[in-house]
């Protein structure tokens, strides 16, 4: 029987504007079956979280735009359990909102923040790196994470720098590490205690609470003055009110790099962000020539290391094509070099201002 005391909160706010045309404002990826496995990437994440928490304790933090969807996509989900964010304002203000809801109702409660988003491979891994957390956090008032062993030196992703000497299998944190450049990532991989930050925390509802407290007195008041609201119907109104308030700030800023209670599990799990199409095609299976092709029939010529994804396998010639970025969807299809798969952004701002919002 699942532990009545473990909680999750799934975030699901995100836009994805990296991996347009699929991914728009309106219908962004979390919501669509990135990989081709028949589930969509939230529905992924929802199902790998029910493997340790009850499913009634996995609470769904999403914008207000994005809540039909979420129903749509999670039939088996009550309305308590979705966290609605009326304006857009980072991870820490939407932490801290779920996180008092939580404690409200069950004041023993460890959660867990995972993104919708990751792709995990060994699940089993995950479960017992969670379990292992969440057994940490209910005898110890501690802020835990997840770090990713690198693969390689990636100037894409932050860095946890743990304490060295630490023989136990939780290391404790002794600092978090912007987005380094390639030399400085170097550095960090040659000294053997640097690990991927991946956005993935664990803590007790009553330890998250004395670090906003302590770090963030100011976003703490705003959100605990309506403490009394929460899990009412007076909720909505008082959120509503007082959410656009709230300081543009991710958890990280916010508790994480201030706290001397920081600790990291190095993960035992493949793990991958999803934050790109280089990323996604990373994971996908490939053809002899390195061509990953999702939902796609394909004739191809002289043409190696594309990424090719349409709708409703539509078919595809290519030749003479090499390391490209090929997404065709309804009115809009995109040819890219993978290279510069970073640029897809500024890409869309630029679809937008000649085009218009819908395509985007």
């Amino acid at each position: 029987m699942k532990n009545k005391n473990y909680y999750a909160i799934l975030m699901a706010g995100g836009v994805g504007s990296r991996f347009w045309p699929v991914s728009t404002q309106a219908f962004p990826k979390q919501f669509h079956d990135m990989l081709g496995t028949g589930q969509t990437l939230i529905q992924k994440t929802f199902n790998r979280l029910a493997q340790l928490i009850p499913e009634e304790n996995i609470f769904i933090l999403t914008n207000e735009r994005y809540n039909d969807l979420v129903f749509e996509q999670l039939p088996g989900i009550t309305k308590r359990q979705v966290v609605l964010e009326p304006a857009m304002r980072n991870t820490a203000p939407c932490i801290l909102y779920a996180a008092l809801k939580i404690k409200k109702e069950n004041e023993d409660a460890v959660m867990i923040v995972a993104p919708s988003d990751h792709w995990i491979e060994d699940e089993n891994a995950f479960t017992a790196n969670v379990k292992t957390a969440f057994e940490f956090c209910q005898n110890n008032a501690a802020l835990m994470t997840l770090g990713i062993t690198p693969t390689f030196p990636n100037t894409g992703y932050g860095y946890i720098e743990y304490d060295k000497s630490s023989t136990s299998s939780i290391k404790p944190v002794k600092q978090f590490r912007e987005k380094p450049d390639y030399a400085t990532a170097k550095t960090f991989l040659e000294q053997g205690n640097f690990l991927w930050n991946a956005g993935i925390f664990m803590w007790s509802a009553q330890t998250v609470l004395s670090a906003f407290e302590k770090n963030q007195p100011k976003l703490f008041e705003l959100f605990e003055k309506g403490y009394d609201t929460f899990n009412t119907e007076l909720e909505e109104e008082f959120i509503k009110e007082n959410y656009p308030k709230a300081e543009n700030i991710s958890v990280d800023y916010a508790i994480m790099e201030k706290s001397d209670n920081v600790y990291v599990i190095p993960a035992t799990f493949d793990w991958n962000d999803l934050g790109t199409w280089g990323s996604l095609y990373d994971k996908l299976d490939k053809d002899d020539n390195n061509n990953a092709v999702v939902n796609a029939q394909v004739l191809l010529e002289n043409a190696s290391g594309n990424m090719i994804r349409t709708q409703k396998n539509k078919i595809v010639v290519l030749e003479d094509l090499n390391d490209y970025i090929i997404v065709d969807k309804e009115e809009v299809l995109l040819i890219f070099p993978k290279r510069k798969e970073q640029d897809i952004k500024k890409v869309l701002q630029n679809v937008k201002n000649k085009f218009g919002n819908q395509f985007g």
